[in-house]
């Protein structure tokens, strides 16, 4: 049931959650305005008590190797599926990271998932929290969108709204004056995501492994051995719309010596299509072709001259519809 794939799409999305936060800064001036000091708030992946703890086994305020304060930290907290995003679960879509219709990949819709988040801000003194909030709550009304390349291998970029959910603060603040103090800001969001299953090639070829008994020579015994038998999916009608020539006559549904306009295009052994009727053509006489009526189960039917008559190419096979009951072309390795 199970096959190993992975597109980093919830590391990518964390990963983007946390450059969102990556560029705050606060400023200290004088008694006139003039700027003292401009410092970039680091950001950290981790868990708020990891902060403390480290501030509260660092007794001495006068070590030059300590954390400092401001600080921000961030963490995924939970996963969980989104219903209301829910889509059709069989429904499939074709893309391509360039126009080349041979690269095209096929995959089912993706699987709506809800990233929970924490973003922990860690300050000694209020002015500087306050800074860091209004440079953060602005954007959010309540949702900020970014745009993520979640499957890179086929270009799949989706719009990924971030909710900010709450805003909640506590002032850390015990002990005696040797106690560092740590104002803490707690603001959780939620970030829509999608994840991805298998992507496959959308002309992949399909593989199927056979057993087959033979007996030879005076042998009473029945030996196996395994075939692999490989078949390319080739459609069995024209998508592209390409009228290649015409019916020169009527035909009934009996008839299999047809003739067109212009045969030049059509080779021996290939299938055209005219109206709703699928043809093999099993060999040609200058404009008349000898043909097989009906393939691939369509139905035989009665055409009138000057009919387009239609040739399926591979561009068709690589424009097969989903749920189309193709047929096979292949050959045992």
């Amino acid at each position: 049931m199970f096959e190993y794939f992975y597109y980093e799409i919830l590391r990518r999305t964390v990963v983007s959650f946390g450059s969102l936060f990556n560029n705050i800064t606060i400023k200290h001036t004088d008694n006139s305005g003039n700027a003292t000091s401009v410092i970039k708030v680091p950001l950290a992946y981790g868990p708020t008590q990891k902060f403390l703890a480290r501030l509260e086994q660092s007794p001495n305020l006068n070590k030059p190797v300590q954390m400092s304060l401001p600080r921000m930290s961030f963490e995924l907290i939970g996963l969980s599926y989104d219903p209301g995003r829910k889509s059709t679960t069989t429904q499939t879509f074709l893309t391509s990271p360039t126009s080349n219709k041979k690269q095209e990949k096929k995959a089912y819709l993706p699987v709506p998932y809800n990233l929970d988040f924490e973003l922990s801000i860690m300050t000694k003194l209020n002015d500087d929290m306050l800074q860091i909030v209004e440079q953060i709550l602005p954007y959010f009304q309540p949702a900020y969108t970014i745009t993520i390349d979640l499957v890179k291998e086929v270009g799949e970029k989706r719009d990924v709204p971030v909710v900010l959910n709450s805003v909640s603060m506590s002032d850390d603040y015990e002990g005696d004056f040797s106690t560092r103090r740590a104002l803490i800001y707690t603001l959780r969001f939620t970030a829509k995501t999608y994840l991805f299953g298998p992507i496959s090639t959308a002309s992949s070829d399909i593989i199927k492994k056979v057993s087959v008994g033979f007996v030879a020579g005076h042998k009473t015994d029945t030996p196996t051995r395994d075939l692999v038998y490989s078949v390319e999916r080739r459609a069995t009608k024209d998508y592209t719309g390409e009228v290649t020539t015409t019916l020169s006559t009527n035909i009934s549904e009996s008839d299999t010596l047809i003739e067109v306009a212009d045969a030049t295009n059509i080779p021996e052994n290939s299938y055209i299509y005219i109206d709703e009727e699928e043809l093999f053509v099993d060999s040609k006489s200058g404009n008349k072709l000898t043909v097989i009526r009906g393939a691939d189960n369509t139905r035989a039917a009665e055409h009138v001259s000057g009919t387009g008559v239609k040739k399926i190419t591979q561009e068709d096979n690589q424009l097969i519809e989903v749920g189309d009951d193709f047929g096979f072309s292949g050959s045992l390795l």
